[in-house]
């Protein structure tokens, strides 16, 4: 417990899936959590789950892909808790299901805005609240998508391969100014997103589960814990790499 004690942390996607686990790990963990999403029953309701334990969160209702929105994000975290130590990017969407030539523009730019431009307008508005004070932590959820093929999701692949090279990038750009980037690249997690994979039936279920090496899709709360190492001092010496939260999958 505490390893985040008396941090400020912001969270996006925070209403469901792995930003909801790593929202409540956080806040746990002892830091000051602003809940970030669009969806605003599902965020509030994060934000006073958090505050029924006795921790400090707020809620911030944002488009990821909106650059008002997201200054207004981070300007709320340094507003309320007085300064910026963490950012979690993790707000993302899969987009259509289509083969590369199939792939519709108003996909790909949903899918790219929200997936790859809201990490980096996260970035860039949180890196400068954090320069203020000389240090910070940066998660950002790429997936084992950024790392290896999948067939018919173009633009979800070309978004977490992105996220990446963002990553690598802002990493060398503040190692010496005590700011951390770091990615995390999960495999087949059970979120609603992976609900939506599996919608089509059981069998679709069955393969995606027959993917992963452990035999059984990841949870949230496992990935939350790898977000947690890498926000935490316990990661001190770890910038600019993506870290795999995959059950084996890249490996097999």
């Amino acid at each position: 417990m505490g390893k985040l004690e008396g941090k400020s942390s912001v969270v996006t996607g925070a209403a469901s899936g792995i930003g909801r686990a790593t929202a409540l790990l956080f806040a746990g963990e002892g830091a000051n959590v602003v809940v970030a999403d669009w969806d605003e029953a599902q965020g509030n309701g994060v934000a006073g789950s958090i505050k029924e334990c006795g921790r400090n969160a707020t809620f911030a209702k944002v488009d990821v892909s909106n650059p008002e929105d997201v200054k207004r994000m981070i300007d709320t975290a340094v507003q309320t808790y007085g300064r910026l130590d963490v950012l979690f990017n993790n707000a993302g969407v899969e987009g259509e299901q289509v083969p590369t030539a199939d792939c519709t523009l108003e996909n790909w730019d949903r899918v790219i805005s929200i997936n790859l431009k809201g990490v980096f307008l996260g970035m860039k508005h949180g890196i400068a609240a954090m320069l203020k004070t000389g240090s910070g932590a940066i998660v950002n959820n790429a997936s084992v998508a950024g790392v290896v093929g999948f067939q018919n999701i173009p633009a979800y692949c070309a978004s977490k391969g992105g996220i990446i090279q963002l990553t690598k990038g802002a990493a060398l750009e503040y190692a010496r100014q005590g700011i951390r980037a770091n990615a995390i690249c999960p495999g087949v997690i059970a979120t609603p997103m992976v609900e939506r994979f599996t919608s089509a039936g059981e069998e679709v279920r069955v393969a995606l589960e027959s993917l992963e090496p452990v035999g059984r899709f990841g949870t949230a709360e496992e990935v939350a814990k790898l977000a947690l190492f890498l926000a935490s001092d316990d990661s001190s010496f770890c910038t600019g790499a993506p870290f795999l939260v995959d059950g084996g999958f890249v490996a097999a």
